[in-house]
């Protein structure tokens, strides 16, 4: 089982990316997937979290509107789309898989299968 993460990266305050996460070793079709992001001396909190089939999709507050997260089966990627970035939005971001949509969707200790991480730096 293999979570690759991608596309982080320095950005302007304003500016955008999109991160990937490229799955592989299980039935990616059948998990619910999610992003999460953890600042320094902060616990990792959960960004956003779709379901498999059904694309049902979930938002931490702070960024709704601003971020949308997307799925492609056949690629088995999920993306997680980062327009209007803010400073405080500087994290190692992640992605994660649970094969049963967590009820505590943003509760890293829900999710079985982690990638490596991918670190975003928003700064004027």
């Amino acid at each position: 089982v293999q979570l690759q993460a991608s596309g982080g990266g320095l950005v302007q305050p304003g500016g955008s990316l999109r991160l990937s996460c490229v799955a592989s070793g299980f039935n990616f079709d059948q998990y619910a997937v999610g992003w999460f992001r953890q600042a320094p001396g902060k616990d990792r909190e959960g960004i956003s979290c779709m379901s498999n089939r059904e694309g049902v999709t979930y938002y931490r507050d702070s960024v709704k509107g601003r971020f949308t997260i997307s799925r492609d089966n056949t690629k088995n990627t999920v993306y997680l789309q980062m327009n209007s970035l803010k400073p405080e939005d500087t994290a190692v971001y992640y992605c994660a898989a649970e094969l049963v949509l967590p009820r505590k969707w943003y509760d890293p200790y829900e999710y079985d299968y982690w990638g490596q991480g991918t670190q975003v730096t928003v700064f004027s």
